[in-house]
């Protein structure tokens, strides 16, 4: 187990291999302002990060990772074209111990914001962690969830239905649950059936004058809301199975990319609104064999990144060591322009990056001998 004045040397090393690329090197913070990192995430991220109080402060956390409080130095800078460098300890709590992976650990990474070429950006970020991490021999995999979000936008279904489908990407046993739902495919659950049997007899408001229908610190309006909702999802004529059964083809793809690509187009034939998405997938791929990127040495993979990569919007990727399935990624990354939508208050700036873990490099090289 490396010692940590050897991965802090590791990652200084790897932190001037980005700078060698232009990059400014920053230190953000580590305690940061739990507020951003609430309303981007909810409740949900206190069970991953340790969160303390300060009386004049307010709530802090221990930073949980670089990218957030990157966008938000980078927004208060002003925004504009830039690249940076971090290299320094996050913190994660863990529920259960598992073989590598620490509560506080190493990153180093690099970001790209505002490039006048989305592709290239992309490209040269793969290209740069390729190269940093050529002699561990790892399985590089790579992914796009702007595929499966075209496919949601462009959805002819009702807007409650695509605002649902398009919250729960990220979580897909409860997105293949609701598409299912949606499609028909699966039973309507006995609470569901039941009040909407009652709905087509009663108003709303008379259903919730039952004193067991007011549950918890909801308001009466809230619950009417939510059963208008169900009349009106009862309503929509369900989509179809043809549609559903090329949304499970399109995320059934794992090739390489250039055969993922030629499987993306035939499926666009008969879902237009992947078109952007597939010409975005393809000027990407030129950029990177521009770069000197071996595609037939990576994975393609439409569903990568949908259960560890919440905030990333579109190219998503990463680095893994084939032997030891057991390691989370030694390298991941990808872009986000949504957050930076949400963290510069509706102003979005192109963004592009990804981390690399130099306590792994280090154990997996003191393995291979390297």
């Amino acid at each position: 187990m490396p010692s940590k004045e050897q991965v802090r040397a590791e990652a200084a090393r790897l932190q001037d291999y980005f700078r060698g690329s232009g990059a400014q090197a920053v230190e953000p913070d580590i305690l940061q302002p739990a507020h951003a990192l609430l309303d981007l995430y909810g409740e949900d991220i206190r069970a991953r990060a340790y969160v303390t109080a300060d009386p004049l402060m307010g709530e802090q956390m221990l930073r949980p990772d670089f990218t957030v409080p990157v966008v938000q130095m980078h927004v208060a800078s002003g925004g504009g074209e830039a690249r940076y460098t971090y290299a320094g300890e996050v913190f994660r709590r863990q529920e259960v111990a598992e073989p590598g992976r620490s509560n506080e650990y190493f990153q180093v990474g690099m970001e790209i914001f505002d490039a006048e070429d989305p592709a290239e950006a992309e490209a040269e970020i793969f290209a740069r962690f390729t190269a940093a991490l050529a002699p561990l021999g790892l399985r590089a995999a790579m992914g796009d969830i702007g595929l499966l979000t075209a496919v949601v936008q462009g959805l002819e279904t009702s807007e409650a239905r695509r605002s649902a489908l398009m919250r729960h990407i990220w979580r897909p046993k409860r997105f293949r649950a609701l598409l299912d739902r949606y499609a028909g495919r699966s039973k309507v659950p006995t609470a569901r059936a039941t009040m909407l049997k009652r709905l087509q007899n009663e108003a709303p408001e008379e259903i919730i004058s039952d004193a067991g229908l007011i549950i918890g610190l909801r308001e009466p309006t809230e619950i009417i809301e939510r059963m208008r909702t169900l009349q009106a999802e009862a309503a929509e004529p369900p989509l179809s199975g043809h549609l559903v059964e090329m949304i499970d083809d399109l995320l059934d793809i794992r090739e390489t990319p250039a055969n993922a690509l030629d499987r993306l187009r035939d499926i666009a034939v008969d879902l237009p609104a992947l078109d952007m998405a597939v010409e975005r997938l393809e000027r990407r791929l030129e950029a990177m064999r521009s770069h000197g990127v071996d595609l037939d040495r990576v994975e393609f993979e439409a569903s990568y990144g949908r259960t560890t990569m919440e905030y990333y919007d579109g190219f998503v990727f990463g680095f893994y060591a084939g032997m030891y399935p057991h390691l989370p990624p030694v390298a991941s990354g990808g872009r986000y322009d949504a957050l930076t939508r949400v963290l510069a208050q509706g102003r979005e700036i192109p963004a592009v990056g990804g981390m690399i873990r130099p306590g792994l490099v280090l154990e997996l090289g003191q393995e291979g001998g390297l």
